[in-house]
């Protein structure tokens, strides 16, 4: 069975929705398995969660290692709208997941090659595949929308912070 990695990315966004309708940063994420059989899925909480490790990448890990009953995710891979920032990066490497796959890079806070690349350094003893670029269009213009509305361009969200995005 070959990925569909326009099906999982569409989930993705999904996630992405709902953190957008609860005023979270609109981050959504899946994991899969090798068959590309969904694990887990999760959005952006740190607001509402009053924690700033609830990241939609963070907490489908979290998810997904509890499901499988191991903190390891050897051949699995993990799909988020938005490219990963250092801490969720370092969780999928620690994870030992074998993808990582994002829709839009994020060039102030990416560690998947916009800022830094957490997933080819040799001083760390872990590498994953990092696939950039999956419906990049859909996952940048949702975050846009909602940086617009939050600077007072849309309509607005209620919670949260108001960083610029391309």
């Amino acid at each position: 069975m070959q990925l569909d990695l326009y099906y999982l990315m569409a989930q993705a966004l999904l996630e992405a929705k709902k953190a957008y309708s609860k005023g979270e940063v609109p981050i959504g994420a899946v994991l899969a398995d090798a068959r590309g059989h969904i694990l887990s899925r999760a959005h952006n909480q740190p607001i509402s969660l009053c924690d700033p490790t609830a990241h939609a990448e963070i907490l489908a890990i979290r998810k997904a290692c509890s499901i499988q009953g191991n903190y390891r995710l050897t051949r699995c891979l993990l799909v988020a709208t938005i490219e990963p920032c250092i801490m969720c990066m370092g969780a999928a490497i620690h994870s030992r997941l074998s993808t990582m796959v994002f829709g839009a890079h994020d060039v102030k806070g990416g560690a998947a090659g916009s800022l830094v690349d957490l997933s080819r350094d040799d001083r760390l003893n872990h590498r994953m595949e990092i696939v950039s670029g999956v419906m990049e269009d859909e996952c940048r213009e949702l975050m846009r929308t909602f940086f617009q509305a939050r600077r007072g361009k849309g309509n607005k969200p209620d919670k949260g912070e108001v960083p610029k995005w391309p």
